[in-house]
């Protein structure tokens, strides 16, 4: 499972909010199920972060956000992130050189195959 924090970080905002990122990212990876994480932020628009992390279940990811530390340090950091959908089922993924594998959804049927 792949969530994806979008935020929009005004230039002078952007130490406090990086540091406070950085909190985030070490709650969250502490806790059971976490697979990987990363702070990004974009190239044409450096106002434009996101907080991209991969967790091996969606009840992982839930579980993690009940757990304190994360409570403490991502929670209100999250709260701050544009207001659209941000966690997201893997459907396919590739490793370089490989072939595509595809996996079943867990929420419904799939109307594209």
């Amino acid at each position: 499972m792949l969530v994806l924090n979008r935020f929009v970080v005004p230039g002078e905002t952007q130490d406090g909010f990086v540091l406070r990122a950085h909190a985030a990212l070490t709650a969250l990876a502490e806790r059971p199920g976490y697979l990987s994480g990363r702070l990004t932020r974009a190239i044409d628009d450096p106002d434009h972060w996101t907080l991209v992390t991969e967790w091996e279940s969606v009840g992982a990811y839930r579980r993690a956000l009940g757990g304190f530390d994360v409570k403490v340090h991502a929670t209100p950091l999250l709260s701050e992130s544009v207001d659209v959908p941000s966690a997201f089922e893997t459907l396919a993924s590739a490793e370089p050189g490989g072939q595509v594998t595809v996996t079943a959804s867990d929420r419904a049927a799939e109307p594209w195959r």
